[in-house]
C-alpha cells in the first residue's frame, strides 16, 4: 500500500466532493491529521451515517466543536467524579466503622455469607464471584500504583508504622470504572445509604442500581474525553440504559424520553448530578448556556444537512426543560 502525502490526501478529499485548498487548510489537515481528523469525523455514530460535508471548513468545524465540548465537560466531570467518590467513601467508612480495606470486604461488600435471605444459591455464588473479582481489581490497582511509585500508596507500604493501605487512600487511585464496580458490589443497605446521601429519587430505583449505572454511563464519556476520542456523536456509549436510569431522569427533570444516544442526554445527566451536589444554579446554567453557544456556533459553521444529523432536532427544547428543572 502506498503512502499518501498531504497534497495527495487533499486531492483525494477534493475527488470525494470536499472542497479543500490553500496553505491554511493544508496546515489544518496536517495538525488534525487525516486519520484522526477527517476519517474520525466524517461519520456520525457509525460508518453507515456519513456526514454530507461539502468543504474542509466543515470538517474542521466539527473537529473544533468536538474539542470545545471536551474542554467544557472536562472540569465538571472531574468535579462530579471527586464528589461522588467522597460521598461513597464517607458512607463506606461509617458502615464498616473502619478504614481497613479488609473490613470493607467483610462488612459492606456483598458475598456468599451476607447475601439477602431471598437470594438463590446461584445469586449468592454470583455475589461471591463479584467480590473476588473486586478484590483482584483492587489488588492490581495497588500493585500498579506501588510499581509506579505513587506516593499516595508507597507511603503506607514503606513506612514501619503502617501495615496496610486505608480505604481512603485506595479511593485516591481508583479509576471511575473501578469506582462503579466497587459500588455495584456493595450490600443493598450501603447502596441505599449512598443513594440517599446523593439525593437520588429512589422511588424508581428499587434495586439501588443507579449509583453505579450512572457512574458507568459517565465513565464512558470521561474516558473518551481523557483519551481525546470523539465525543460529539456519543460513539463511546457501550450500553443500553435500563428503565430505572430512564425513569429517574424523566421524572426528575420532566423529560419525555432519555436514551443517551445524543450528547445532550449526557449534559442532562451531568447537570442532574451537579444539582444533587448543590452546585449553584448560576454555575449550572452557565454550563448549559456555554453548551448551547458552542452548539449554535457549530450549526452556523456547517451546511444544514450536516447540522440536521449532528444536532438533534429537539435539543433546544430539552435544554429548556433542563434549565427549568435547575
Amino acid at each position: 500500500m502506498s503512502y499518501k502525502t498531504t497534497d495527495a490526501l487533499m486531492r483525494h478529499l477534493r475527488d470525494s466532493g470536499i472542497a479543500i485548498s490553500g496553505s491554511k487548510q493544508k496546515q489544518q489537515l496536517i495538525n488534525t491529521g487525516y486519520f484522526h481528523g477527517y476519517k474520525g469525523y466524517r461519520f456520525f455514530g457509525n460508518a453507515q451515517t456519513r456526514l454530507p460535508f461539502i468543504s474542509y471548513d466543515e470538517v474542521y468545524a466539527t473537529i473544533q466543536y468536538d474539542s470545545d465540548l471536551k474542554s467544557l465537560l472536562y472540569g465538571k466531570m472531574m468535579y462530579i467524579e471527586t464528589a461522588v467518590k467522597n460521598i461513597a467513601l464517607e458512607s463506606i467508612l461509617v458502615k464498616a466503622n473502619s478504614e481497613s480495606i479488609q473490613d470493607m470486604y467483610d462488612k459492606v461488600v456483598s458475598g456468599y455469607h451476607n447475601a439477602p435471605a431471598t437470594a438463590t444459591t446461584e445469586q449468592k455464588k454470583k455475589m461471591q464471584q463479584n467480590k473476588l473479582s473486586l478484590q483482584n481489581t483492587i489488588q492490581s490497582s495497588l500493585v500498579y500504583a506501588y510499581k509506579k511509585n505513587n506516593p499516595k500508596i508507597t507511603h503506607f507500604y514503606n513506612n514501619v508504622g503502617y501495615s496496610d493501605v486505608p480505604v481512603w487512600a485506595l479511593f485516591e487511585i481508583m479509576t471511575m470504572g473501578d469506582l462503579g464496580y466497587l459500588l455495584s458490589c456493595l450490600t443493598y443497605d450501603v447502596r441505599d445509604d449512598i443513594s440517599k446521601r446523593l439525593g437520588f429519587n429512589v422511588s424508581c430505583d428499587t434495586d439501588r442500581q443507579l449509583i453505579y449505572k450512572y457512574i458507568y454511563t459517565l465513565k464512558d464519556l470521561r474516558n473518551a474525553i481523557a483519551h481525546n476520542a470523539v465525543v460529539f456523536d456519543t460513539r463511546f456509549r457501550n450500553f443500553d440504559p435500563n428503565s430505572a436510569m430512564q425513569q429517574c431522569l424523566k421524572l426528575e427533570v420532566g423529560l419525555p424520553y432519555v436514551n443517551f444516544k445524543t450528547i445532550g442526554d449526557y449534559i442532562i445527566l451531568m447537570c442532574y448530578y451537579m444539582k444533587l451536589l448543590k452546585v449553584s444554579k448560576t454555575e449550572i446554567k452557565a454550563f448549559i448556556r456555554e453548551f448551547e453557544r458552542i452548539t449554535e456556533h457549530y450549526r452556523q459553521s456547517v451546511n444544514p444537512n450536516v447540522a440536521a444529523i449532528v444536532i438533534h432536532p429537539d435539543l433546544l427544547a430539552r435544554m429548556n426543560i433542563l434549565k427549568n428543572f435547575i
